[in-house]
């Protein structure tokens, strides 16, 4: 990668929101996200996010909010809480024009090292919507393992956008940090 492309990884601030609203938007609801194989637009329409939400994530102690930038366009986002002897990874997204090029490869791997050095974790946990299979095999190429252990999909829960299906639910997935 030459220095044009560099990727910049850097903790959000307050002034970030509004951009990464857009980017996790863009990335898996409406139109503009079947521009990748994330978009989750045939699964549940509405919002994935809002200002609100991710102001919380980035105030909380407890929660680190990466921004990743190229060229100095906001490209990539997660968010890596503490949780103990493990760090939960979410709030994930890639600009879907870029999807498929590796850069997740790369977000995934710098979230996995922050947790490790910053908190200590020995583990990397994450939810997934259980019917979202090809998304499951991504995260297993990463080394995460599905565990069987489901939690409810928030129905009737606006915030989380509005479901096209009615068995959705999540999976926790699990990854041992060396």
């Amino acid at each position: 990668m030459h220095a044009a492309t560099a990727l910049t990884f850097r903790e959000a601030a307050a002034a970030d929101v509004a951009g990464i609203v857009a980017l996790v938007e863009s990335a898996y609801r409406g139109e503009s996200s079947r521009a990748g194989w994330t978009t989750e637009a045939d699964l549940l329409e509405g919002q994935r996010t809002d200002p609100e939400g991710v102001l919380a994530v980035v105030e909380s102690p407890d929660s680190t909010l990466l921004v990743v930038e190229r060229d100095g366009a906001l490209v990539a986002c997660c968010q890596l809480e503490h949780r103990g002897t493990h760090a939960y990874f979410g709030m994930f997204a890639v600009s879907p024009a870029l999807q498929g090029a590796g850069l997740g490869k790369q977000v995934i791997a710098e979230a996995e090292r922050r947790a490790r050095a910053d908190w200590g974790a020995t583990e990397m946990h994450m939810t997934v919507i259980s019917v979202r299979d090809d998304l499951i095999a991504f995260y297993e190429r990463r080394g995460y393992g599905r565990t069987g252990r489901m939690s409810p999909f928030p129905y009737g829960d606006e915030r989380f956008g509005l479901p096209r299906r009615a068995d959705l639910q999540f999976e926790l997935l699990v990854k041992p940090l060396a």
